[in-house]
């Protein structure tokens, strides 16, 4: 079948993205909430397409379904509730766990398990699933930005789907008899390049549009459990669950060593920069770093729990890169995600936002070469960006390592107007 949106040879997940939220925009297929760029789409025709889960032999079979909390899936977690199947929804942002339990009150009228299947069921008729429950769920139903005939599935950047996955598999809860299922409008069918799946990606088995019904007969093995090496501290902060995972799968002897960055987690937004100093301006002599430290120095950084930074920073010149040409309204976390995807992750970014530019500071020279190879010919969004070797003072700066303090003190970094890279939902 002809695609409504033809995907370039050479695209990156962010450029397919924006290729499909584009594209829902223009021809006005989305309700309400819109823009729809950042969200998954709640398109038009979403409550025909949900209820085409109900012919699904597995639904019928099933007793356990969890679906996402996405509005466009408020019909599949109706029609859930309606043919009295226990409808698990993960926990809002999983802050606070991996499963909340809808349960409607005694003899639910129609409006009773429709306002249970919407945002405010989860808030007022729902109950927390301990890790230690025995769930076993065999159909799992998640929003996509974009999916392919294939069952290659693109969220919308955050990476909740894949992660929950990967913990239920961890917990017991999904095995490789478990069914997904994505619901989309048809112009989010795409053709997506295999290359860019990942072992973390969660593919799907059936795909639900207003007018077919896609079985994908997807060979790409869904995630194993919890890639500890594609994780990194800072997710372990904004998603506690992980840290009481990370230590029951230690004690179960599996590796859990975590992902480690050049000295990702520093970002400033609209601070001074040497290159580009704000009007009046002066430099001093002797400019301390935008971070103030009370350690010892290394390599890296990760943010920690109330806005800090763990402290690795390195002794030595650095190296840096000016990245220009960023599109306007980009935000600093889908730019932390687009270096990561490329293996260009600085251990610090400065955000200059109104200049539609950053700056990327790496360990040393050689790790900025690397970086700035990777970066180019690198667009988002259609618009190319400008990586090149910065110059000025800025270029090799070193930082200055602090004096030593008590050695009670614990190593950690005080950093001005941080930008922590958590959502709402």
């Amino acid at each position: 079948m002809e695609h409504s949106i033809i995907i370039n040879q050479g695209a990156t997940k962010w450029d397919i993205r924006q290729r499909v939220w584009d594209y829902i925009e223009a021809k006005n297929l989305a309700n309400f909430p819109r823009p729809v760029h950042h969200r998954i789409p709640n398109f038009k025709g979403a409550e025909g397409a949900c209820n085409k889960i109900v012919t699904l032999d597995v639904f019928r079979k099933t007793s356990e379904v969890k679906v996402d909390p996405d509005k466009p899936l408020e019909g599949a977690r109706l029609a859930s509730l309606q043919a009295r199947k226990v409808l698990l929804v993960p926990t809002p942002r999983l802050r606070t766990g991996l499963f909340n339990k809808i349960v409607p009150p005694q003899s639910p009228t129609k409006e009773d398990l429709r306002v249970c299947s919407t945002s405010r069921g989860v808030k007022d008729f729902s109950v927390p699933i301990g890790l230690d429950a025995k769930v076993q769920v065999d159909l799992v139903v998640v929003g996509s930005v974009a999916v392919s005939e294939k069952g290659y599935r693109i969220g919308k950047g955050e990476g909740f789907a894949d992660m929950e996955y990967g913990m239920m598999a961890a917990m017991g809860a999904v095995n490789e008899s478990t069914v997904v299922v994505t619901i989309v409008h048809d112009c989010q069918v795409v053709n997506i390049p295999e290359e860019l799946i990942e072992s973390h990606d969660l593919t799907v088995d059936y795909i639900l549009t207003p007018t077919r019904i896609i079985k994908t007969d997807c060979n790409h093995p869904k995630p194993g459990g919890i890639i500890w090496s594609k994780l990194d501290t800072e997710m372990l902060e904004k998603i506690p669950i992980l840290k009481r995972l990370q230590v029951l799968e230690q004690k179960a002897g599996k590796k859990v060593t975590l992902k480690s960055f050049p000295g990702e987690g520093q970002i400033v937004r609209g601070a001074p920069h040497p290159r580009h100093p704000k009007p009046g301006f002066r430099h001093e002599p002797k400019q301390k770093p935008e971070y103030t430290c009370d350690g010892t120095a290394g390599d890296g950084g990760e943010r920690l729990e109330g806005g800090g930074v763990e402290c690795n920073h390195p002794q030595g010149p650095i190296g840096t890169l000016y990245l220009g040409g960023i599109p306007a309204g980009l935000r600093v976390g889908e730019l932390k995600r687009l270096l990561r995807e490329h293996h260009a992750m600085p251990f610090r970014l400065t955000w200059q936002g109104p200049r539609q530019s950053a700056f990327l500071d790496y360990s040393n020279e050689p790790a900025a070469d690397r970086a700035l190879a990777a970066l180019q010919g690198l667009s988002i969004n259609g618009h190319a960006l400008q990586a090149e070797r910065a110059r000025g003072r800025r270029a090799g700066w070193t930082p200055q390592r602090p004096r030593d303090m008590e050695a009670k003190r614990t190593t950690n970094c005080t950093v001005s107007n941080t930008v922590p890279n958590v959502g709402g939902w």
